[in-house]
């Protein structure tokens, strides 16, 4: 069985699963260049919780977590099936990597996940666990999640992290799109050229190394599923490669990693 590649995303705005632009381009683009997986697991900015947790609902329901969008949006579903037996697996993992995880029944997919994965596998017929945040443990602590994890890409496991390279939504309205707030590019520049050099010592210490880093991110949530893929990557090469897929509303950008470092199957 091919080994897959870990994923970050972008997910932006729920309005993206109505209009879903350069990224639902550049999402089944990569859909087409990837094996297709048996399961996905899905660690989303829009789960957080204080200690580790997996969903183990065995047809997780489509969460509309969000208010003031176009009813059309709330009338989207994605039915996928869960995997419960993988959601025990994971947690039996997560317990001998020293992370206990609790497992939670009746948890489904928030728009973090949903909304990216109707745009990779929009026939919502691959099985998908979610995954829990934690980010008052910190970026080291996403990243020993991901590491735990990556063993699972070599049996068919899609790993994906979905957040937002740049997220402060305190700037909502102030940019017209193609005038971008002027901390977005310096800091993408900065979180591509970190990956390319394999240097993960200074994106798990973003907030002292960035540049613009409390700009970009007023709070954590939405960069820790990166540190999350980049665990997954399963060791010290990362195997890092950008997708761009734009800048949103002038301070949302969209890019997308894929991680193909090495990963036994174990």
């Amino acid at each position: 069985m091919p080994t897959l590649p870990a994923l970050y995303i972008s997910h932006g705005s729920p309005m993206t699963a109505l209009t879903p632009g350069r990224v639902g381009e550049r999402l089944a683009a990569l859909a087409t260049q990837l094996p297709r997986p048996r399961a996905i697991v899905m660690a989303s900015a829009h789960w957080l919780t204080h200690q580790p947790a997996v969903g183990g609902h065995a047809q997780p329901p489509t969460i509309h977590d969000f208010g003031g969008f176009p009813q059309a949006l709330f009338d989207l579903q994605y039915p996928a099936p869960g995997d419960p037996a993988l959601a025990e697996d994971i947690a039996a993992r997560l317990a001998a990597a020293g992370l206990p995880a609790q497992i939670d029944p009746r948890r489904g997919l928030d728009h973090g996940a949903w909304v990216p994965l109707r745009l990779l596998y929009p026939q919502a017929d691959i099985p998908v666990v979610p995954l829990a945040i934690q980010p008052r443990l910190g970026p080291a602590h996403q990243f020993a999640l991901g590491r735990a994890l990556a063993p699972l890409r070599g049996q068919g496991v899609l790993l994906i992290g979905s957040g937002s390279i740049t997220h402060n939504l305190h700037d909502a309205g102030s940019y017209a799109q193609g005038k971008d707030a002027p901390y977005v590019r310096p800091f993408i520049a900065w979180v591509e050229q970190r990956l390319q050099a394999d240097d993960s010592a200074a994106l798990l210490d973003y907030r002292q190394r960035a540049p613009y880093a409390a700009q970009a991110h007023p709070t954590d949530e939405h960069l820790q599923p990166l540190h999350f893929a980049m665990g997954a990557a399963g060791g010290e090469a990362l195997g890092a490669q950008r997708i761009d897929a734009g800048i949103e509303a002038g301070f949302l950008a969209m890019d997308i990693y894929r991680f193909d470092g090495a990963a036994r199957a174990g």
